[in-house]
């Protein structure tokens, strides 16, 4: 028997702990929130949007490796460490990928890399022309884990800087439903009447146009882009949580601490917010993890369609668009690997949404 001391708090984390399927996912959207946060780090690409293209090293296999010409800009770029990781860095480097090459006189010679059994051209540089300040070899083998897509990039590197995208529209989406929710469903739940009338009426309204339809319509209206799509999401699903937050509310203020509040003289705003609020906070929390995993398909479906995240931004719906003909060329990984990050990330907040109803159900 558990201590009488244990607060709710506790007890629900206690029974969290037991879920093993709940753990897991916590454990793997921290990982896959880490994996983002430090995407520039590790990513092999760490140019901005890890974009470094080379056609002729398209739609390589996983585990591809080829040699690397590096000619160094005769202008560095300088940039902070803070901006490094945030944003990647701007290369002016040139990478050149050959199948062979010789140094004779100061003078590198080197033979361009051509697939399907192809000879590239041969070409020649001076290295007194490109000397470098560091000591970085000129030429070096670079390994593509994941192989690249069909513009030559890392696919490693832009799945990493993908995942990005995923956490970012969650959590801003979320955001965004829970302050507009959250007030209208306590105006509507708490006062009732011809007020609570008039907001149903909005939800409703809301509710019956189809989620992406709706989305679509406020994007085509604030524009493509990146934080146009955060608010479009985030406009959309709020009516899930104004319905909860109203149904707890109006169950809530016929309890007797709301009571003793009102006899108090305690207002309204202090009423809903420090004494109703914390007291359903559950269901809330519930909610907001299947928002999170409903917001990051929205997402990539918009991406998708060609009108969430623009290019060169790396987006895994954005992926799977330029690469879904590709299941029927033989090389279906380019599709299904971002394909799996949705799926485990979707799935790991569809799990943890479910292991948090079960620890903070007071009545099991």
């Amino acid at each position: 028997m558990s201590k009488s001391g244990d607060s709710l708090s506790k007890l629900a984390l206690r029974k969290f702990k037991k879920n093993f399927w709940g753990v897991l996912s916590f454990w793997v959207i921290v990982s896959i929130g880490c994996l983002s946060l430090f995407a520039y780090i590790i990513a092999p690409d760490d140019s901005q949007n890890a974009n470094q293209m080379h056609l002729s090293i398209h739609s390589q296999k996983p585990g591809f490796k080829v040699q690397m010409l590096f000619v160094p800009s005769e202008s560095e770029q300088k940039q902070s460490f803070i901006s490094d990781i945030l944003f990647g860095k701007k290369h002016d480097e040139l990478e050149i990928p050959i199948s062979e090459h010789t140094i004779k006189n100061d003078t590198l010679f080197y033979t361009e890399f051509a697939s399907d059994g192809l000879i590239g051209a041969e070409k020649f540089i001076a290295l007194k022309d490109y000397a470098r300040t560091d000591s970085k070899p000129y030429v070096a083998e670079k390994a593509f884990l994941f192989g690249t897509d069909k513009y030559g990039r890392d696919l490693l590197s832009r799945v990493l800087v993908g995942s990005r995208i995923s956490f970012s529209i969650g959590f801003i989406a979320v955001f965004i439903s829970l302050v507009i929710g959250i007030f209208m469903g306590s105006v509507a739940g708490y006062f009732g009447g011809k007020i609570d009338a008039l907001i149903m009426w909005v939800i409703n309204v809301t509710w019956s146009i189809p989620t992406l339809l709706l989305v679509i319509a406020i994007t085509l209206a604030l524009g493509k882009g990146f934080w146009q799509v955060f608010i479009a999401v985030g406009l959309t699903m709020w009516v899930e949580v104004a319905r909860v937050v109203r149904g707890q509310i109006m169950s809530a203020k016929e309890m007797q601490y709301v009571t003793a509040a009102k006899a108090l003289g305690f207002h309204h705003f202090r009423i809903i917010t420090r004494h109703i609020l914390p007291n359903i906070t559950a269901p809330i929390i519930v909610i907001s993890a299947a928002n999170f995993a409903a917001a990051i398909l929205i997402e990539s479906g918009l991406s998708f369609l060609g009108i969430g995240a623009q290019p060169p931004m790396a987006s895994w719906g954005a992926m799977i668009k330029d690469h879904y003909n590709y299941i029927i060329l033989g090389k279906p990984y380019l599709a299904i690997i971002p394909g799996l990050c949705i799926m485990i990330l979707v799935m790991a907040f569809m799990l943890i949404g479910n292991a948090l109803r079960d620890a903070l159900d007071v009545k099991s």
